[in-house]
């Protein structure tokens, strides 16, 4: 993924470690902390979908244990009708905010710069500044000018309907023209 802090020609899968770099970048916390709380979250996740219970995460996606029944199907090869067994799937659904971010990425998250693609020294100032994490501050920004309100919409005339369009006269071009003129 990163060469030299920088994003290589082809961005491939994201693993695990380069999952735990880039949130410790973003949210200013060590990259061991990270590393546990991911762990964490996967376990919680699996062991409670496992259960039958759906997990929810507002703006990102929905784990859930679906059982599905047993039903007849069709040997591709054969066309003999055969009997598939019940089975149970884990489904994973992006909820609506998570895939209009992934269809319009001008609507995604902004990452901190040396988030994605990482960079080591990113990597390495991550939780390393002075303030603890709950105690952190949103950067100031710098005041917006308001923009001038906005006139009251008046009703307008539609415009003006046109005549029939004319015909284009073709001209000959100006070197035709002088060497005709010339001739006669």
């Amino acid at each position: 993924m990163c060469i030299d802090g920088r994003a290589s020609a082809t961005m491939g899968v994201m693993n695990k470690r380069e999952l735990a770099k880039a949130v410790a970048v973003q949210a200013d916390v060590e990259l061991k902390t990270v590393v546990s709380v991911i762990d964490g979250f996967t376990d919680v996740v699996t062991a409670v979908v496992s259960k039958g219970e759906p997990v929810s995460i507002p703006g990102f996606a929905k784990f859930v244990k679906v059982n599905r029944a047993a039903r007849m199907g069709r040997n591709p090869a054969t066309g003999e009708a055969i009997r598939i067994k019940a089975s149970k799937k884990a489904r994973i659904t992006p909820v609506k905010a998570f895939k209009d971010a992934v269809l319009a990425p001008a609507t995604a998250p902004k990452l901190v710069k040396g988030a994605y693609p990482t960079s080591d020294a990113a990597v390495a100032a991550a939780g390393k500044s002075g303030a603890p994490v709950a105690a952190k501050k949103a950067p100031a920004r710098a005041a917006a000018k308001k923009a001038p309100a906005r006139r009251a919409a008046t009703a307008r005339k539609a415009p003006a309907k046109r005549g029939p369009a004319k015909k284009a006269v073709k001209r000959a071009p100006a070197k035709r023209a002088a060497k005709r003129a010339a001739k006669r």
